[in-house]
């Protein structure tokens, strides 16, 4: 029983860490990208590489059922907040901020998710829990202040970016609080890729120029990596997450600034200092305040309904 213990929480671990990684790329990856092309063209061609690789691989080669009656309405109302309202809104507002704010945005998401869930899922998150979110947000505050005093970030960046992560927070609550009836998690990420991208379609038709978007190695490098790695990978990494547990699960959104802000020094020369180190030393203090022992029971329950 310990031994299994041990596995189910170094499971969620790594899972964790993982989409950490996947998910504090996508700012800097998206850079990438908006130097050669429209946000929106990015975005539906992510939308649709991502969503075309999953449906096919899982009812292609797993033969997964499809979703039926009622799911079809939650995979829509899931894609709309998570894909179409969200990543639409986080593309646009990447024009006008940095990499570096671009993942600082992903620590409101905890926020949102602790505060939505204690009012939709009436859950009351213990006090060391708020304490963790607390500090964790604090931490992510001091890792980006020497990037926030010289940037020329704009309060429509920031004000798209925060819309954004309402709205991933809203989605996160909702795919917990629903009954998918064992529908494959594959299943509901490709179909709420593909219909939440669909739903986009005429803003990038009504907003497009041709001479704004060239079809370049970046465009192909930045669209293949947000497509394969951040909207498979990581969002398949979220939803298992989220399964296990909603308001922990987001306190892997706290890390990925701090990863984001590693991945745009390298690759787009965004600066970084001591305050980076401190920011970090206060996730992984938030981390282990919110990583409390669950009982044996709900563990094995867990384990055994998470194994796909």
């Amino acid at each position: 029983m310990t031994t299994r213990l041990k596995q189910t929480g170094l499971k969620w671990a790594m899972i964790g860490l993982i989409f950490t990684l996947l998910w504090s790329s996508a700012s800097t990856a998206t850079k990438v990208g908006l130097k050669v092309a429209q946000p929106l063209t990015i975005a539906l061609m992510r939308f649709a590489m991502a969503s075309i690789c999953m449906l096919v691989y899982a009812h292609g080669f797993r033969r997964y059922a499809l979703p039926k009656g009622r799911q079809w309405k939650m995979i829509t109302i899931y894609g709309v907040f998570n894909i179409t309202v969200y990543l639409g809104l986080y593309v646009l507002a990447m024009k006008d901020v940095t990499a570096g704010i671009g993942a600082l945005a992903i620590a409101t998401s905890p926020i949102f998710i602790g505060l939505l869930s204690i009012l939709v899922l009436k859950q009351m998150p213990p006090a060391k829990v708020i304490v963790a979110l607390l500090l964790g947000l604090f931490g992510v505050i001091v890792a980006a202040y020497p990037l926030l005093l010289g940037t020329g970030v704009s309060a429509k960046g920031l004000i798209l970016m925060l819309l954004g992560m309402l709205s991933y927070s809203i989605a996160s609550i909702y795919f917990n609080k629903m009954d998918w009836q064992g529908l494959k998690i594959l299943t509901i990420n490709g179909w709420q890729t593909l219909i939440g991208g669909i739903l986009l379609l005429p803003f990038l038709i009504l907003t497009y120029k041709s001479e704004e978007n060239h079809f370049t190695v970046d465009f192909w490098v930045s669209s293949g990596w947000l497509a394969l790695f951040v909207s498979i990978a990581a969002i398949q990494c979220w939803l298992w997450l989220l399964r296990s547990a909603p308001v922990k699960a987001g306190m892997w959104l706290y890390l990925c600034p701090i990863f984001g802000f590693i991945i745009a020094a390298i690759l787009l020369h965004d600066p970084l200092s001591l305050y980076t180190l401190a920011g970090v030393v206060m996730v992984l203090t938030a981390l282990l305040l919110v990583r409390r022992k669950k009982s044996e029971e709900r563990l094995i329950k867990s384990q055994q309904a998470l194994n796909e």
